[in-house]
């Protein structure tokens, strides 16, 4: 999503006024800095909201760079970024961790509206293929075994009230691209989320991703991506499915491969007959002759695409209303 909200953020700063932005994200993550401060302080997580107001920071300034500064040393500090931090001091103050989202976002001038997608204190639950449960993000993420459902525990936690409103006053609703089960689909486990979407107007987008995910979705295509999503929700929530149509090679690829990891294929046919549109674009940014790259989405691409939907979604509006 920060990939995302970082080329839209172009148009937000260049434009008339009329574009708006709202990021609603999800609150599963439970390791590394983020789970640590939940199990010490009882927060939600911080680091996925940190980097969707880093990426809509109004500019890349000091402030924007100590929020990402992570501690290398320290006793009790090692590991942790100086946003998180401040989003949990700033939770601890408010009470409130949606309130310390908001105030966080104020101090970074951030361009857009940023939501957890439930104020519960929630955890990941997976179902796999052979029966088994594990709980947390990070174990779903890390498990070879095929993924059946993903949980949340406690079942249905409520949205936010601004949540809902952004979903009933959009023009485009985008799921994705990001980690299919830990962080696309727990959003719509959220007690009235995936109604409120499929009830709405605008124009529905998932930006399939690039590369599959060990364990997650090994040898899955972009309709399976599709079809998983249909299956949690039990609503028609995808209008359009954004697919990449550049071809992905050279060495990064071969150290994708090297970890089981694939580009999802693009089954238009299948994806067809589940009822979705298709749109394929060129939509990867990728660096030559370094080895280290990660294969990503570029910015502005997909920016780009998105804006294209948004007006096209603002039109369809239109013309119901009409």
């Amino acid at each position: 999503m920060s990939t995302l909200l970082r080329g839209l953020k172009r148009y937000v700063k260049a434009g008339d006024g009329s574009l708006e932005l709202t990021a609603v994200v999800t609150v599963t993550d439970d390791g590394g800095s983020s789970g640590r401060l939940r199990r010490e302080f009882d927060v939600l997580p911080p680091g996925d909201i940190r980097n969707c107001m880093v990426a809509l920071s109004r500019d890349e300034t000091l402030l924007t760079r100590l929020f990402q500064y992570r501690f290398d040393s320290g006793r009790g500090l090692k590991g942790h970024s100086f946003g998180n931090l401040f989003l949990t001091a700033m939770t601890n103050l408010t009470g409130d961790f949606s309130h310390a989202v908001t105030l966080s976002a104020e101090v970074l001038s951030v361009l857009g509206r940023i939501y957890p997608s439930t104020g519960a204190n929630v955890t990941l639950e997976a179902k796999l293929v052979d029966g088994r449960r594990i709980q947390g993000e990070t174990k779903i993420s890390r498990s070879p075994a095929r993924i059946s459902r993903v949980m949340l525990k406690p079942r249905k936690p409520k949205p936010l009230n601004e949540t809902l409103e952004a979903i009933a006053a959009a023009d485009l609703i985008t799921l994705g691209p990001g980690s299919l089960y830990t962080s696309v689909i727990p959003n719509l486990l959220v007690k009235g989320i995936p109604q409120a979407i499929a009830a709405s107007r605008a124009m529905k987008a998932y930006f399939v991703n690039l590369m599959s995910q060990p364990g997650e979705t090994s040898g899955y295509r972009a309709s399976d991506h599709v079809q998983a999503i249909l299956d949690h929700c039990g609503v028609p929530v995808i209008d359009v499915c954004i697919l990449n149509a550049s071809s992905i090679r050279g060495r990064v690829l071969e150290k994708y491969k090297a970890h089981e990891a694939q580009p999802v294929p693009n089954d238009i046919g299948n994806l067809t007959a589940l009822g979705v549109d298709v749109v394929a674009a060129d939509l990867l940014r990728m660096s030559s002759g370094n080895p280290l790259e990660k294969i990503r989405h570029d910015p502005g691409s997909i920016a780009a695409t998105a804006v294209e939907l948004a007006q096209q979604g603002r039109r369809r509006k239109r013309k119901v209303a009409s």
